[in-house]
């Protein structure tokens, strides 16, 4: 379908179909998101036929959508990278995600956590070797930065949110949403225990998609040591499919612990996390028994 053919010319909705087509093209979207980014990568991956696979891929490059990147001159080939407009469409990809997991496979409550034996758990563990996307969070400085240390290991833990007292408070309904509580026992649970992670040989950060300047004025009123990453436009999130629910008008993670070593590669999973505080002497244990352990397996290419 071209964007033409629409009869809605001033909706939004119809002229972005017009640009997505059918559901190959979130796919794609979602896995070049991921990091899958080369044409027999993409085509393994999502099953569809090269020539489908071409079409689509020529199409998003056509609107700006994607972009090539040549890594081959001889035979020409090419990764597909995310634009500033194809970056634009990943809260779409997470909000799509929660609203599946919420309405289609789950009850349709709203809920901060899972179920041990949820779908949800079963994909997030699925992270075991996946090395992170490639890209830049915004710390609560402002300053852009990757969300784990390349050359060491990292414990990022994910929080839903955490408020400075005076900062206007959590958003209506947040204490009776399941497994939403418990953010800031988290933190300052990880900041009394951070020199043991140190120690250990990790360092520690916290990721949620609030504002920077919200995770700043958190981390001055809990005295935190160690750096708030906000991942509010979603790259990280729809990078990994990590789990999320919606409050106050805002796609919030539900909590859960990478820890992450060496190239960036997820060695460890941790969710869901229904113990804040006990999930940290738990990752901590994790951080002792796989630093310093054996050269780490390569990662997956997926």
């Amino acid at each position: 379908m071209r964007r033409g053919d629409l009869g809605d010319a001033d909706c939004g909705i119809a002229q972005a179909l017009g640009v997505l087509g059918d559901w190959w093209t979130f796919l794609i979207v979602r896995d070049i998101a991921g990091g899958t980014t080369r044409f027999d990568a993409l085509q393994r991956e999502l099953g569809v036929s090269r020539r489908a696979l071409t079409e689509r891929l020529a199409a998003l490059v056509g609107h700006g959508v994607l972009r090539r990147r040549p890594y081959s001159q001889h035979p020409p080939r090419y990764d597909y990278l995310l634009t500033p407009k194809g970056e634009g469409l990943l809260p779409v990809l997470v909000a799509l995600q929660d609203w599946g997991t919420r309405h289609l496979m789950g009850d349709g409550e709203l809920t901060a956590t899972a179920d041990a034996s949820s779908a949800e758990a079963r994909r997030t563990h699925e992270l075991l070797g996946r090395r992170l996307p490639d890209v830049l969070l915004t710390g609560s400085d402002g300053r852009p930065v990757p969300p784990a240390d390349a050359d060491g290991w990292s414990v990022l833990y994910f929080f839903p949110g955490a408020y400075a007292p005076d900062s206007g408070g959590y958003p209506p309904g947040w204490a009776e949403t399941p497994g939403a509580r418990g953010c800031t026992l988290e933190s300052t649970t990880y900041a009394a225990r951070y020199a043991d992670f140190r120690a250990a040989g990790a360092e520690v950060r916290g990721i949620s998609t609030q504002r920077p300047d919200q995770l700043a004025d958190f981390v001055a009123y809990a005295r935190l040591p160690f750096p708030l990453l906000s991942d509010q436009d979603g790259r990280l999130g729809a990078g990994l499919l990590l789990p999320t629910f919606r409050a106050g008008g805002v796609e919030r993670f539900k909590r859960l612990t990478l820890l992450v070593g060496p190239g960036a590669v997820i060695r460890a999973v941790q969710f869901p996390v229904t113990d804040p505080a006990g999930s940290v002497d738990e990752m901590l244990d994790l951080v002792r028994r796989h630093a310093g352990a054996a050269p780490a397996v390569p990662a997956r290419t997926d």
